[in-house]
């Protein structure tokens, strides 16, 4: 981009966008919009609600609570970490600390945001937020119970887990990721 140009010179101008399909979970929108060359069609849009999701480490930061499930969409088995949609009036930190007591029956003793971040920018909004809890107290069973089958797994394992394709979920990679990094190089020659 030559110096003189803003960055929002390439943005695509929406003109109007109309609801095609909506119900709780999932809006479908058709959007009039002009891209930067000038070019104006109809593009879709989807709309799915906000989540929130946890990394939770145990005490002493060596384990992470994952849930081994079943996503029936994708027919996908996978590594996943607590989290859900946010409800009405709920912060993102309520939801993850929420979820992570439901789902798990662990009351985190911290909960920190990591990031947020659009899991698929190209053409849904669902803005996913990404927490780190330090620590964790067993404090009931989990109300969740289709959640998967949840266990700490040694952090250093989770870039083979990783590689292997076994964490298929965007937010669980994000996260996961995000922890590996933060706990620098270390964290991976453990793994290897």
């Amino acid at each position: 981009m030559a110096s003189s140009e803003s960055p929002e010179s390439g943005a695509w101008k929406v003109h109007g966008e109309r609801v095609i399909y909506s119900n709780e979970w999932v809006s479908v929108g058709l959007a009039d919009i002009s891209q930067p060359s000038g070019e104006r069609f109809e593009h879709h849009t989807v709309t799915l609600p906000a989540a929130a999701m946890t990394v939770v480490l145990d005490d002493d930061g060596s384990n992470v609570l994952l849930s081994w499930r079943h996503r029936f969409v994708p027919d996908l088995w996978n590594w996943e970490l607590p989290g859900g949609l946010l409800d009405d009036g709920e912060s993102p930190a309520e939801t993850a600390a929420r979820e992570v007591e439901e789902e798990t029956g662990y009351r985190p003793r911290t909960v920190e945001h990591l990031v947020t971040f659009e899991p698929m920018a190209g053409t849904v909004r669902s803005a996913h937020h990404v927490f780190l809890a330090r620590g964790a107290e067993r404090v009931a069973d989990p109300t969740e119970l289709n959640e998967g089958t949840f266990r700490w797994v040694p952090l250093a394992d989770v870039p083979s887990l990783i590689a292997d394709g076994k964490v298929g979920n965007s937010g669980a990679l994000v996260g996961l990721l995000h922890v590996l990094a933060l706990s620098g190089p270390s964290a991976v020659s453990r793994a290897e």
